[in-house]
């Protein structure tokens, strides 16, 4: 069974699997690894386990070698250096009243470049802020606006149900969310209960989604006229998971049942058409 290992590339960042190949880690293990943006040192945060989800989402990247000691000491003084230019360039910023907010700095493990993520209602002319940044710097200056949904990403924290952002662990992607999703699984659209960190929709109103739509296919809409044993009435509440409704008897009661009591769903009246004015 294939085995995968913590890695966190960057300080509070985001923790990504790696396969461990026949490296034989412990957590602290600083390791070389190879991503889109070219070699990085990272920390081994979690020890190898076997995959439980098979097969897995994407291919795994596997571990290059074990980093040496001129690696971590340049990795940490990255580290170092990232704290430094992170304050710098947010008082630059501040000094030219850019209206733009500065999320993160990264600067690559080989010194190439340094990228700074930031976020703006709209576009924002930053030419002079780069040219402030080469002086000091001596690099490759790159900068990428992003939205608050990649903010949270990255920055990380926890949200209304306690545990850390889901986007900041394991999504990789953001699917599109809808406040129909909201009203499909009965729930508050009061905007402080259905908003994430971001300020955006919470992305865990896809996770469940497609089953309420599946479950209420199979349950009487609300306002639906039945028949049950207890008489006929109308559907005035529904309880999704549990398939079952709260039926407003025509005797003027009130009784829960289950789908499988409906004896019998009274079609709709039809309306006459209206006749068109000449």
């Amino acid at each position: 069974m294939p085995k995968l290992v913590g890695i966190q590339l960057k300080n509070g960042g985001r923790i990504h699997d790696f396969d461990p190949g026949h490296f034989v880690l412990k957590k602290g293990d600083k390791v070389m690894v190879i991503t889109e943006d070219g070699p990085a040192v990272g920390c081994v945060c979690h020890e190898s386990q076997y995959k439980t989800q098979i097969p897995f989402p994407q291919p795994l990247k596997k571990i290059f070698r074990m980093a040496t000691k001129e690696e971590i000491d340049s990795y940490e003084h990255n580290c170092y250096l990232e704290e430094v230019w992170y304050k710098f360039s947010y008082k630059k910023i501040k000094e030219r009243s850019l209206p733009m907010s500065l999320v993160s700095l990264e600067r690559r493990f080989d010194g190439s470049k340094m990228v700074l993520y930031f976020t703006a209602e709209g576009r924002v002319d930053f030419r002079e802020l780069v040219k402030d940044l080469v002086r000091e710097f001596r690099t490759r200056i790159e900068l990428r606006q992003i939205g608050v949904r990649n903010q949270a990403k990255m920055v990380g924290g926890l949200g209304t149900c306690g545990r850390v952002l889901c986007c900041n662990t394991f999504l990789n992607s953001f699917a599109p969310v809808t406040i129909k999703m909201a009203k499909d699984q009965n729930i508050s659209l009061n905007p402080n209960k259905i908003s994430g960190m971001c300020g955006r929709l919470m992305c865990c109103l896809t996770y469940e989604h497609k089953e309420y739509v599946k479950i209420k296919k199979r349950l009487p809409r609300i306002g639906r006229r039945i028949v049950t044993s207890e008489g006929k009435g109308k559907v005035i509440r529904q309880d999704v998971l549990k398939e079952r409704l709260t039926v407003l008897l025509e005797s003027g009661g009130e009784i829960e049942i289950g789908i499988k009591d409906v004896i019998k769903q009274i079609p709709s009246k039809q309306q006459p058409k209206k006749k068109k004015r000449k």
